[in-house]
């Protein structure tokens, strides 16, 4: 994926794949906000995580990405770290990722063409320029959202509106303005 990735494709690239994320992120945060607090420990195996460590995986590694990218660096000991700042309700959770997605996107859109162009080591695994990773970041986000969202019937939450209507959200088509009066 490296090669013929420049500087100036990279800077072009950016913004197209943050403005997406930052789509993505609106949707993430109903999916979070949708799941119940009290219910939260929900499993639907036993080898499942519970609603809430998909939610905060979710949240956490969102965020993680955008920043591992914005250092140029993939730190897996400080991925592993517990965080201090890490929420205990679903409500601080939407509000701690809604902040940490902006800051992470704005940090990773003032980066210069020649930073999102560098390589970056992925553990080892991969080795792609800086900007590549935010596709990850976006695919990571709609597999864990979807899986998420499929724990919130069961756990008596409303499933919401993702990419069109869901049984609790239904689809509305807008109203012509002409026709609206």
């Amino acid at each position: 994926m490296s090669q013929g990735m420049n500087p100036e494709f990279a800077a072009g690239y950016c913004p197209m794949m943050l403005d997406g994320i930052k789509r993505e992120a609106e949707i993430t945060k109903k999916v979070l906000a949708a799941v119940p607090d009290a219910k939260s420990d929900y499993k639907p195996d036993l080898n499942a995580r519970s609603g809430w460590e998909l939610a905060w995986h979710l949240a956490n590694t969102d965020v993680q990405f955008l920043d591992a990218i914005a250092d140029l660096k993939f730190d897996m000991e400080a991925m592993q770290t517990p965080r201090p700042d890490k929420p205990s309700t679903v409500a601080e959770l939407v509000e701690w990722y809604d902040r940490n997605m902006q800051r992470g996107a704005e940090r990773v859109a003032a980066m210069s063409g020649e930073q999102l162009a560098t390589p970056v080591d992925f553990l080892g695994l991969f080795n792609f320029p800086a900007v590549a990773y935010l596709g990850f970041l976006n695919n990571h986000c709609i597999h864990h959202r979807g899986q998420l969202s499929s724990y919130l019937r069961p756990m008596g939450a409303k499933c919401p509106a993702i990419y069109g209507g869901s049984y609790d959200e239904p689809f509305m088509p807008p109203v012509p303005a002409e026709t609206a009066a």
